[in-house]
């Protein structure tokens, strides 16, 4: 080959690699922002909720705790301790450590809470619930805020590989389809989801027994969500009927 058909041929090539590269940065300015990489969500709402679940899970009736119901709501502050000193402000790094205890910390809550869920019914079942009209409802209320936190975290941690897969953009194919990924032009182009929005989806899913705005996209986000609907709809029917029974 001639030396002038070297260099086109090497000119060809640039050209090609130019043109790859100009399409790789056109696509990604098209991307919406929940596909690309974020700053990373701060986690201090995430502990205030932690907090708020742990309290009123320790200040539960007697009667539908463990018999040291200290343990779990004391395993589940050491663990937010941890996750605190282990954690940056923001949730910007893969760390394989802070994901297993704060799925621990779920764990210890999500425990917690089913223990005294099924104390509740069972003694509601049997008619051995001691308490006022109001001390049930507000026991059971708890019980329902606490499940919808639960659920919420789990949400949090799971779609799309959790809050810091999420940031860096990793996995294309969402677990939960929010309004504003079906239809980017009701979000700012800055938009994606945080806690507050998988916590939004929790408490609508157990209030209304079934998807709202955001749509489920894989199994297992359908079938938490179902389960969720479930020991809501269980806890809501009998706290209520046996309240008006009460009051009857």
């Amino acid at each position: 080959m001639s030396r002038a058909g070297r260099w086109r041929g090497r000119i060809d090539s640039g050209i090609r690699r130019t043109g790859e590269v100009s399409d790789r940065v056109f696509d990604d300015r098209l991307l919406p922002a929940w596909r690309k990489a974020t700053k990373g969500e701060p986690r201090w709402p995430i502990t205030i909720t932690v907090i708020a679940a742990l309290v009123m899970q320790y200040l539960l009736p007697a009667q539908v705790q463990l018999h040291h119901h200290w343990i779990l709501p004391l395993i589940g502050v050491l663990l937010l301790i941890a996750l605190e000193v282990m954690r940056p402000q923001r949730l910007t790094e893969v760390s394989t450590s802070v994901r297993v205890l704060g799925l621990l910390m779920l764990a210890s809550l999500g425990i917690a809470n089913v223990v005294s869920g099924t104390r509740l019914v069972s003694a509601l079942l049997n008619g051995n619930f001691h308490g006022t009209p109001a001390r049930l409802l507000l026991t059971g209320g708890a019980i329902w805020l606490t499940n919808v936190i639960v659920f919420g975290l789990l949400y949090w941690e799971l779609d799309r590989g959790g809050p810091t897969a999420r940031r860096l953009g990793s996995d294309q194919f969402p677990d939960f389809a929010f309004v504003q990924m079906t239809d980017p032009e009701l979000a700012p182009p800055d938009w994606a989801p945080g806690f507050v929005d998988y916590f939004y989806l929790s408490f609508t899913n157990a209030s209304a027994f079934s998807p709202t705005d955001v749509l489920p996209m894989t199994r297992w986000a359908k079938l938490t969500m179902m389960l969720q609907s479930a020991v809501s709809l269980i806890t809501v029917a009998l706290v209520v009927a046996r309240a008006v029974n009460i009051l009857k």
